[in-house]
């Protein structure tokens, strides 16, 4: 017997490829087996059972049984889970750890100082393009965070300031740390009250109301140090696969066109406290 087609989807999810889900379904229901027995309950071919159960003994979801012929013993779902859990968490440390690494070597130095000399060649305003997709910009908002050195002005929504404190929230202590003046205008309700407070702690936030009287743009913007933008180009509601936002190293629309804009707001909102 093989799982649901749906219970088969959920396998896939935790990292079980087709032949894996299948077989591991059917030797839950038979506690001990052979390749020969499981590959004729699933179809699955017989010259592939053998890796796809020892893939599954890797995995932690079966045990090699030392038999002839050779038998496989099933591990129960909730141990099975733990055991790919374990995996997991090994797997990421030592990639943490290789990051950490990597980034306090020489070759990153290397890399930075080529970074520098191809900014020499640029012109500020060619630095500027969109980004697609909400992780996409999550990840570009998380590295102007990082290379703030003065300022971080950004005017977000009620939700915007929720999803400003669970991606962000350490960018911006770290900006706040090394001296960062952060201000943050968003609406403030009894939806986003905790995550306002818990922001609190590193920048000052303001509520912002009435934000359509000023004819501000729909969405949120950043301003950073006073030359680089980045602007929410689409309403928060769509897919985040299609949001899209612009950015760019122009000082001229930082500081001269989205600062004021900033400035403006800041000067007629309110300290929620």
């Amino acid at each position: 017997m093989v799982a649901s087609q749906e219970t088969l989807d959920k396998l896939e999810d935790i990292g079980l490829n087709m032949y894996e889900r299948k077989i591991y379904s059917a030797l839950l229901g038979r506690g001990v087996s052979t390749a020969g027995e499981l590959s004729e309950m699933t179809n699955v071919p017989r010259s592939r059972a053998y890796d796809v159960l020892e893939s599954l003994a890797e995995k932690g979801f079966s045990v090699i049984k030392s038999s002839q012929p050779m038998e496989y013993v099933a591990i129960p779902p909730q141990q099975a889970i733990e055991n790919i859990k374990k995996q997991h968490q090994k797997e990421l440390e030592e990639k943490l750890n290789r990051l950490d690494n990597f980034k306090g070597s020489e070759a990153v130095d290397e890399l930075e100082n080529l970074y520098d000399q191809g900014l020499e060649l640029v012109e500020p305003e060619e630095m500027s393009g969109s980004l697609k997709g909400r992780h996409q910009i999550q990840q570009h908002m998380g590295t102007m965070f990082q290379e703030a050195d003065e300022s971080i002005k950004m005017v977000t929504s009620e939700k915007g300031l929720k999803d400003l404190h669970d991606n962000h929230a350490d960018f911006l202590a770290e900006a706040k740390d090394k001296g960062v003046n952060v201000r943050i205008l968003a609406p403030v309700s009894d939806n986003n009250k905790a995550e306002f407070e818990e922001l609190s702690q590193v920048a000052e936030v303001r509520h912002m109301e009435h934000k359509e009287e000023f004819n501000v743009p729909e969405g949120s913007f950043a301003v950073i140090d006073n030359d680089a933008l980045t602007m929410s180009m689409t309403h928060e509601d769509v897919h985040q696969t299609q949001d899209t936002a612009f950015w760019t190293k122009s000082g001229h629309m930082a500081d001269n066109m989205m600062e004021p804009v900033f400035d403006m707001l800041w000067h007629h909102s309110q300290d929620p406290k």
